[in-house]
């Protein structure tokens, strides 16, 4: 989406037009589910607070200043409505007794590890993803925005609020931690 196509939908839903702010529902909907339920893993729980998300959106439309897409700003609504959630319920965002990677293996792991290519085989799907559902809740949204549904980092840092060095740095850590994971599966990363 363009920024004018999402003045026009914003434009569209402040006025009151008839089926503008379910337009707007169906088309971020699945953004929203996607963030809320990487954070929390619960359907109920990401229910309601997709409903949370899109009532604070509706709520503060007239807010949004066009500095950004829309995607972004309505991303960065439901992250954060999902951290409050785990905050509430005292769940850590990050892993952080287990933040010692032992340099070696950090410095083996780069941007061209492609989770995608480690899929095709299906025992290592499944290990990659029980290993991606093992990783805490911040690291395993931005790694799947990252690599699945393949937001770039400035898109990332939008919806996060976080520098573009410390998603780098969440990216490379667990880019690691899932090697690491993987790395009894022979042959996998040899």
């Amino acid at each position: 989406m363009t920024l004018d196509a999402d003045r026009l939908l914003v434009e569209a839903v402040l006025a009151r037009q008839p089926g503008a702010f379910e337009r707007l529902l169906h088309r971020y909907q699945a953004l929203c589910w996607y963030i809320i339920n990487r954070m929390v893993r619960h359907p109920d729980d990401t229910r309601e607070l997709c409903q949370e998300t899109f009532l604070r959106v509706h709520l503060r439309l007239h807010q949004f200043r066009f500095e950004s897409p829309l995607k972004g700003w309505i991303g960065q609504i439901a992250y954060s409505i999902a951290v409050r959630h785990l905050q509430r319920k005292r769940i850590a965002l990050v892993d952080l007794t287990d933040d010692a990677e032992p340099l070696s293996l950090v410095e083996q792991v780069s941007d061209e590890f492609d989770v995608e290519s480690v899929n095709a085989d299906a025992e290592v799907a499944a290990a990659l993803h029980a290993a991606v559902e093992a990783l805490p809740p911040l690291p395993r949204t931005v790694l799947m925005l990252y690599h699945f549904e393949e937001a770039s980092i400035p898109e990332i840092a939008t919806i996060t609020g976080l520098a573009a060095g410390t998603i780098k740095s969440i990216l490379f850590r667990s880019r690691a931690k899932l090697r690491n994971r993987l790395a009894s599966l022979s042959g996998v990363f040899e």
